[in-house]
């Protein structure tokens, strides 16, 4: 049994894109900054070196502060938890490098099992520890929660513009020199027609162009029957599975519904410290299950 089916049924036993159009108009307003007196940084992070992981984020005042302990630029999150996503986010720039793969997705077969902080850490550590330009998009409109990460408005966002008769330009938050965050806004109680839309296609080619990394927050998988319409928009998934909390079949069913060749990245949370997860966060192109940073 490969790693990946290993890690998969521990967990459920205990419990290609285009550019954007040239002759269309633009889809976003230029972010809108935090103002300086929230704490967030202002400094260059450009010529940050990819082996010096950047936490300085200690002062950054506008996180959650009920969410700080296990963000990865806090200085209280254990080295090993940072390491990981510097890892799995050194994965993706070798997919980019091979595949020009700049779009993700971050879900799961089921709510409460750890993707949008999974998706904002990856985030954070992308734009900050690799100095990349980043795009974070809450597309979990059912129950938005990447707001609650960074404390902020969620007035207006993605769900508005997509309910819109009128393609309106979507207003972006930059939180960091290098991470911009478009809120999910009002909550909607049938997002889907929505996010399989033609609009939402042209918000991800447009995001594209204009991001090194686009990290989509979408709905669970598990039951939702245009799962593979949502898939088509991306380049790779990263699945996030919290041990003994979703059923092994229910974890079966969406990862068949992303496509297992869509899946370059195994999050497994809430493990028990006495379990060797450590080839379970990393999932390879070819169905080849890898360790992270390790040989195969």
């Amino acid at each position: 049994m490969s790693r990946l089916a290993e890690a998969l049924r521990q967990a459920g036993d205990s419990g290609a894109l285009a550019r954007r159009d040239a002759g269309r108009p633009d889809t976003f307003v230029d972010a809108t900054a935090i103002p300086d007196d929230t704490g967030f940084p202002s400094e260059d992070s450009r010529d940050r070196r990819d082996d010096a992981p950047d936490r300085s984020l200690h002062s950054f005042r506008g996180l959650n502060p009920n969410v700080t302990g296990k963000l990865v630029v806090m200085p209280q999150v254990p080295p090993a938890a940072v390491e990981q996503y510097r890892r799995l986010a050194a994965s993706l720039h070798h997919a980019r490098l091979e595949r020009d793969t700049r779009v993700l997705m971050v879900t799961s077969a089921s709510p409460g099992e750890g993707k949008t902080l999974t998706a904002t850490n990856l985030a954070l550590t992308l734009s900050q520890s690799y100095g990349r330009s980043v795009l974070l998009i809450d597309a979990d409109l059912r129950r938005p929660s990447v707001h609650h990460m960074f404390q902020l408005p969620n007035v207006l966002g993605l769900s508005d513009g997509l309910k819109s008769e009128t393609e309106q330009k979507l207003s972006l938050i930059q939180v960091s020199e290098n991470l911009t965050v478009l809120p999910a806004g009002r909550p909607d109680p049938d997002p889907m027609s929505g996010l399989t839309s033609e609009r939402m296609h042209h918000i991800v080619q447009e995001a594209a162009s204009r991001f090194d990394w686009v990290v989509i927050d979408t709905p669970p998988v598990g039951f939702l029957s245009d799962a593979k319409l949502l898939v088509a928009m991306v380049d790779v998934a990263i699945f996030v599975v919290r041990a003994g909390k979703s059923p092994y079949r229910l974890i079966q069913r969406a990862l068949d519904a992303i496509g297992r060749n869509h899946i370059i990245g195994v999050v497994l949370n809430a493990v028990e410290e006495s379990v060797d997860v450590a080839g379970y966060y990393y999932y390879g192109y070819y169905g080849t299950p890898r360790r992270l940073g390790g040989k195969g």
